[in-house]
């Protein structure tokens, strides 16, 4: 059995791009989508943040990892949920991983909105490939169904 996938950010994304699409959304600006997600950390139980992309699909909200096994992967799963955040207002949510299975449209429709920003991540696979691609790169991406906290 392989290790867990994880591409790890390099410097540009670490100390441009995601404080500036965090700092952005922080102040109410939804770049394309964007959120700050709030999970607290699965060992030390201190809140952490990182801007992610809000797929809306099919009336649905989720929740995807193009970078595969990150931090806030491991902390949501335990966790069970946190917060998306988007200016002053922060949404408590829960989650629930889907089954390899059940991600291909929903990747397909995170490569048609963001493949610009994270279609490096798919190792080549995009929108339009083969059903049996998206299959393949599916076990690298967990996905999650976000559902309203009580």
């Amino acid at each position: 059995m392989t290790a867990p996938r994880y591409k790890k950010p390099g410097r540009f994304t670490r100390f441009v791009f995601n404080p500036t699409v965090a700092g952005l959304t922080r102040l109410g600006i939804s770049v394309l989508g964007s959120r700050v997600l709030r999970v607290r950390g699965r060992k030390s139980g201190e809140w952490r943040a990182v801007p992610v992309n809000l797929l809306v699909h099919e009336g649905q909200r989720y929740l995807v990892a193009p970078r595969g096994e990150t931090q806030w992967v491991k902390n949501i799963r335990v966790a069970g949920g946190g917060q998306l955040q988007l200016g002053r207002k922060a949404e408590p949510i829960t989650v629930v991983e889907l089954a390899d299975e059940e991600k291909p449209a929903l990747l397909r429709a995170y490569l048609k909105r963001w493949k610009a920003e994270v279609g490096v991540f798919f190792d080549g696979v995009s929108s339009d490939s083969p059903e049996d691609e998206v299959r393949r790169i599916a076990p690298d991406h967990p996905v999650f169904r976000i559902q309203p906290s009580a």
